[in-house]
């Protein structure tokens, strides 16, 4: 009885699940180029007669919880469905499930189930930040909801356990590596285990070795994202890395400066000759603005990561200006995107994160079903 009272009142009305889906299907992903029903990002649609208006409830899931265009997707939903005829109140539950990288990759990979993507974090030289870079960028993800582990993997000058203000060592349970937790992130360096302050002096075979041990025999746990501070240049450290596991992609920072963009531009092209998708460029230490005038200048030019971005058809995720208080927040442990989360820099590491994702997005949406109904 209840089945039929309620059919009859869905007829009246003219609120159908398929009505509901036909609207959403105006939404359309600005990165994956596909509407959000076909992608599958609509789920648990429940539509609840009312003489005065049916209610219309729905979960939004996302493809990543650092969407460059969470508020926007959800206002639009509800602006779409709010517009059909007989609907009164419309519930948008927004949530995210990060899609997996495509499986893939060399015979004999490290295998990493519990982790959806490995990100690495490069550049062609030292001196550049990218260490910075790397520390922000996996708390400015964290703070969006997602799982976030960083493995340091300079094993000649570890820094992120200074960044992250983590200095304790690191403990072993059934014969597994415990990462230590800093600002909701997962960590893993070197420098946990070599305490004593003392130079490491390894040959490539080490290093290799020691890169894969901090891959392979470490309890990540669930993680969204697993990013990867590589050591300056194209060594042995890097090259095992992108070797003993399947990347979801590369982030390559630089400075704007001639000599900075063409050395990046050849680790660039050597990650592209290794099949490791580029994610896109940073442009860091992009400008310094004056805390007494305000006057901008470019210590190391301006605009070089963008255009070198152009110059290669690969995304430009975005430029952190040479800032003392970046500097000091990774001095004193606490990064900036921790330590002043509602401020200019913070919130530049933040609209890089979510572009960064947004890329990862893309790159896995090539494993996400059409959703046919």
């Amino acid at each position: 009885m209840f089945f039929k009272k309620e059919q009859a009142t869905m007829e009246r009305t003219g609120v159908t699940k398929e009505a509901v889906l036909d609207a959403l299907r105006q939404i359309i992903d600005p990165d994956l180029h596909r509407d959000v029903v076909s992608l599958g990002m609509i789920k648990q649609l429940e539509i609840t007669p009312k003489p005065e208006g049916s209610r219309v409830g729905f979960t939004f899931e996302l493809t990543t919880p650092a969407c460059p265009v969470r508020d926007q997707f959800k206002s639009q939903a509800e602006s779409v469905v709010k517009a059909l005829p007989g609907v009164g109140d419309v519930e948008v539950a927004m949530s995210a499930n990060v899609r997996q990288s495509a499986p893939g990759g060399r015979t004999g990979q490290i295998e990493l189930p519990n982790v959806r993507n490995v990100i690495a974090v490069g550049s062609g030289k030292g001196g550049v930040g990218k260490s910075t870079v790397a520390v922000n960028l996996a708390v400015a993800l964290a703070g969006t909801g997602a799982r976030v582990g960083l493995l340091d993997a300079d094993v000649y000058g570890p820094s992120v356990p200074s960044l992250m203000g983590v200095h304790e060592g690191i403990r072993a349970e059934d014969k597994r590596l415990i990462p230590n937790e800093s600002h909701g992130i997962k960590l893993m360096s070197l420098g946990f285990m070599n305490t004593d302050g003392k130079p490491i002096i390894w040959r490539g075979p080490m290093v290799g070795q020691a890169v894969k041990q901090m891959l392979g025999d470490v309890d990540w746990g669930e993680l969204d994202y697993l990013l990867v501070d590589l050591p300056p240049g194209t060594g042995d450290a890097s090259l095992t890395l992108i070797q003993s596991i399947p990347l979801s992609g590369i982030v390559v920072v630089t400075t704007p400066q001639d000599v900075a963009l063409g050395i990046a531009t050849k680790a660039l092209a050597m990650f592209r000759q290794l099949n490791v998708p580029v994610l896109g460029i940073v442009e860091n230490m992009s400008g310094f603005t004056c805390p007494n005038c305000g006057h901008e200048s470019h210590v190391f030019s301006h605009g070089g990561g963008a255009q070198t971005a152009e110059n290669l058809k690969v995304p430009f995720l975005g430029a952190i200006p040479l800032d003392e208080s970046i500097r000091i927040s990774g001095d004193e442990g606490h990064p900036v995107a921790v330590r002043d989360p509602g401020g200019d820099r913070a919130q530049a590491f933040d609209q890089l994160a979510r572009k960064m994702a947004a890329q990862v997005s893309i790159r896995n949406s090539r494993t996400i079903p059409l959703v046919v109904r």
